[in-house]
């Protein structure tokens, strides 16, 4: 066949597999829910919108398939915020399996259950927040008093009661007991370690030292010696939960060390069968942050054929709508 009769043989082919359709605009009505937005920015063809409709329904299909391992991962920072409720809402109407994070998702959690946060200004004067003992988060104010001070005064005394049969547990198991314990605290219903414990669903911390209350075991351990992390029980749990899932799927928000350890781990079944990333960072830096869901096709993490959706933007707004859109559906 000569040249040019090929090239347009095959163009001919690309436009026929070529699937139109048409953009619709989004007609906003009187007591519209969410999920009717959502679906409607589904129809609109539009940028970002597009996107977020898209990961709901992906979101929507790992959630409701049945032998499908759901995983949630985020960093601590929007436990500071008024997410902290939605991912607690997760929990606690069973769309998540497996949590993986940060160690200051645990104490804004802990804080926030004995004392209040506030809101703030991105364009505080740092220097009078320091003189006056509290700390910026973004546009969120955490005050000394509500911090540091309270995780030491209330884990310590818990950690008496946890280690006294054991003294090498894992993450998981650590975290677990101290959420059985906050049972007994008022206001326990609106805790994420609590809920987590509720519903059995085990919270991983790869970097527990990395925060408070990484920093109050290592304290309870100079005077209890044979304390012992053992991270090798969390990752053998992690193992054991992606090798025997039938389908295993992620909403990742943000990445760092939480995102690496849900594609780390299902490289080894094959990949995910659904992933949902959002994320604010860019990827032109060669970060782990900055990687799209593509990326990760690469390394075997994320199935090549995997239901997956990148959807860039605040996480303070993209999964509160995501899971608004869940509620209508699901529950």
């Amino acid at each position: 066949m000569p040249m040019h009769s090929r090239k347009e043989s095959e163009l001919t082919e690309t436009q026929r597999r070529l699937e139109k359709v048409p953009v619709r605009d989004i007609r906003i009505t009187r007591g519209m829910t969410v999920d009717g937005m959502l679906r409607a920015m589904g129809r609109a063809g539009g940028f970002t919108a597009q996107k977020l409709a898209d990961a709901t329904d992906i979101a929507e299909r790992m959630i409701t398939r049945k032998g499908c391992l759901r995983i949630l991962s985020f960093p601590a920072c929007i436990m500071a915020t008024g997410t902290r409720g939605v991912i607690v809402d997760m929990v606690r109407n069973r769309m998540v399996d497996l949590i993986i994070t940060t160690c200051g998702c645990l104490d804004h959690d802990l804080s926030r259950l004995y004392a209040d946060y506030y809101k703030g200004d991105f364009m505080m004067d740092d220097a009078f927040l320091r003189e006056n003992e509290v700390s910026r988060l973004g546009n969120v104010l955490v005050p000394d008093a509500c911090y540091g001070a309270v995780l030491e005064d209330e884990l310590l005394p818990m950690f008496d009661e946890i280690f006294a049969e054991t003294q090498s547990m894992a993450t998981h198991e650590i975290i677990d007991r101290v959420g059985e314990r906050l049972g007994r605290v008022r206001g326990h219903e609106g805790s994420l370690l609590w809920n987590a414990h509720a519903n059995h669903v085990p919270i991983v911390v790869p970097g527990i030292t990395d925060g408070s209350f990484g920093c109050q075991l290592w304290m309870y351990y100079q005077t209890h010696r044979k304390l012992r992390i053992d991270l090798f029980a969390d990752e053998q749990m992690l193992s054991e939960m992606t090798n025997g899932a039938r389908y295993a799927g992620a909403i990742i928000v943000g990445g760092g060390i939480s995102k690496h350890h849900v594609i780390w781990w299902n490289q080894f079944r094959g990949g995910l069968d659904y992933c949902i990333y959002l994320t604010t960072a860019e990827e032109y830096d060669g970060s782990l942050s900055g990687a799209r869901i593509r990326e990760a096709v690469s390394w075997g993490k994320v199935k090549s054929d995997a239901k997956k959706m990148t959807v860039e933007g605040d996480a303070t707004i993209t999964l509160p709508l995501i899971y608004a859109g869940l509620a209508d559906r699901i529950l």
